[in-house]
This record gives structure tokens, sequence and C-alpha cells, in this order.
């Protein structure tokens, strides 16, 4: 899709990461809800509110990179970092309870690949 789109001449975006990204993005963002929803039929409100935020914040992200005739990397830098802490406090939380939990563990390992995602993402951005 993106191959279709018009696109300014410098984004300063690896349009061949940007793809990975966007999958990881919404893996993580699918992972998380579900998470989340399991989570509440738990009591794990604190690993509930934690999923969601993170697939807030992984859509958020996967939506502004399809969007490249709006790309302003002093935004995009910010937000891929916002989204890797995200990514990385909330798999820190459901792998604690990644032994009694499978959907904790599956989302924890959905949100590692979206930050190790982002992080080529971001070494692959302009300056």
């Amino acid at each position: 899709m993106m191959k279709s789109m018009q696109m300014p001449s410098m984004t300063g975006m690896d349009m061949t990461m940007m793809q990975g990204c966007m999958e990881a993005c919404s893996a993580a963002a699918m992972a998380a809800t579900m998470c989340a929803d399991a989570d509440s039929g738990e009591n794990m409100g604190r690993c509930a509110s934690m999923c969601m935020n993170t697939a807030d914040v992984a859509t958020t992200m996967m939506r502004m990179m399809m969007r490249p005739g709006g790309y302003d990397m002093d935004v995009m830098r910010p937000m891929m970092s916002a989204c890797m802490a995200m990514g990385e406090a909330c798999a820190a939380e459901c792998e604690m309870h990644a032994e009694m939990s499978e959907h904790c563990r599956i989302c924890a390992s959905a949100c590692r690949a979206m930050v190790d995602a982002c992080s080529k993402m971001m070494s692959g951005m302009a300056s």
C-alpha cells in the first residue's frame, strides 16, 4: 500500500523497516487487548491497565506510520520512544504472571517484539 501512495521525497523513515514495525505494533495491540480482557476476570487490575495503555499506544503509533504525508521526525521520535517504553513496561508486568497465565506470556512476547521492531525502526530514522 505504501508504494502506491504519494510520498514526500525525504520522509526520514525506512519504508522496509516500517512494515515490520507496523505489524509488530498491530500484534502487540491485539495481544494486549485480549490480555487485558482476560486479566479483568482474574482480578489483575494493574496488568489489565498496562495492557490497555499498551494497546492504545501501539495502535496510535501504527496509525501514525500509516500517514507518511504527515511525518515529522520531531514528533515521530518521541512517539516511538513512548511506544517502546510502554511496551517494555507492559512486558515486564505480564512476565510476572507468565507462568500462571498463558495470555500474559503471549502478551509479553508480543510487546517485546514490538519494542525490538520499534528500536530497529528508530535506528533507521533520519536525523
